[in-house]
């Protein structure tokens, strides 16, 4: 499993031409679920990426994590994070997730962000979506399930 992290002080998903998912401060998260993934590493994962301590303090210092600045989530699920580039141009997605198990995964983790912060919006899963961000810093942060599970 892999989370693209971005802090932002706004982010937006739109499909269709309507916005569907809109938060101010806080974390643009781009998930990519794999063949192997589990909702024990989901749950790992979620954990990891709530206690992110990527916000300043009054002294500075990135310290603060989600739940201590108020922060807000948006949650897009990406496949393309799983993109195997390693021969030719054209990247190979034998990696990622099948649809539905993919898709009960993300559910999962939506379910499991929004037991802890106010605030979770998301994309539509496997829809053509138009994102736009604020990234705050810029701060981005790359989460993977190989190293944060061992």
């Amino acid at each position: 499993m892999r989370f693209l992290v971005q802090r932002v002080t706004q982010a937006s998903v739109t499909v269709d031409d309507q916005v569907i998912g809109q938060i101010e401060k806080g974390f643009l998260v781009f998930v990519g679920i794999s063949e192997t993934d589990s909702e024990e590493i989901a749950d790992k994962m979620v954990k990891k990426l709530i206690g992110l301590r990527i916000f300043e303090d009054e002294n500075g210092k990135t310290n603060l994590d989600l739940k201590t600045v108020g922060g807000q989530l948006l949650i897009i699920s990406q496949f393309t994070l799983y993109a195997d580039c390693k021969k030719g141009n054209r990247p190979s997605f034998v990696h990622a997730g099948p649809p539905q198990m993919a898709n009960h995964l993300y559910q999962y983790i939506l379910t499991r962000c929004r037991q802890e912060i106010e605030r979770v919006d998301e994309g539509s899963f496997g829809a053509e979506m138009k994102v736009s961000l604020l990234n705050d810093g810029p701060f981005t942060i790359w989460l993977d399930s190989e190293e944060i599970c061992g």
